[in-house]
């Protein structure tokens, strides 16, 4: 039994302060517990902390225009993408200019317990440090190339869409050619459904 209805457990989401010693508290959260795709990543990036709109950065645009082909009313639909992520609060940037892991206790208190309440028909985990979060120790490429499951319903890794993944592209080829036309086909099935 879940001690809070949904949207309850939305606004003390929304307003957590938990990690104000150490960042600057903004989570970014968008959706509902009925929406269709499940959409899980790292953490925001400082321009999506400014925004409070998930993925309003060049990666969400890859995404979204490149990798789902679907409209951006569609995407940030909340009955059709519900948008979480590890660390709901962009961490900063770290000594060598890339941006810091997100607090460990953000995934304790808000991804985990959030999962009770969805009705998602699909999970798409962007990047590896989502798929490491559910899928510990497994090997990212394997994971991409192979359809994995949460609670049961089936799973999409994806790499990360950052401009800054370049090589990962080119190492694994296979990715546009077989596996990224399986992703959008399994999207666009459950977007109709």
């Amino acid at each position: 039994m879940l001690e809070k209805n949904f949207d309850q457990f939305v606004n003390d989401l929304e307003n957590c302060t938990r990690c104000a010693n150490i960042l600057n508290p903004a989570p970014v959260f968008l959706g509902n517990q009925d929406a269709k795709i499940v959409h899980i990543s790292q953490a925001p990036s400082y321009k999506v902390s400014q925004t409070k709109k998930p993925f309003t950065d060049a990666s969400g645009k890859k995404l979204r225009d490149e990798w789902y082909q679907v409209n951006e009313e569609t995407f940030y639909d909340p009955a059709k993408f519900c948008f979480l992520a590890v660390g709901l609060c962009y961490p900063g940037k770290n000594k060598s200019g890339g941006d810091k892991q997100p607090p460990t206790i953000c995934s304790k208190l808000w991804l985990d317990p959030a999962l009770d309440y969805l009705q998602n028909k699909l999970f798409i985990l962007v990047g590896n440090k989502a798929a490491q979060h559910f899928f510990k120790g497994q090997d990212f490429a394997e994971l991409i190339f192979q359809t994995q499951e949460i609670h049961g319903k089936p799973t999409i890794v994806l790499p990360h869409p950052s401009p800054l993944n370049i090589k990962w592209f080119k190492d694994h080829p296979d990715f546009y050619q077989y596996r990224l036309p399986e992703i959008r086909a399994m999207v666009q099935t459950m977007l109709e459904k």
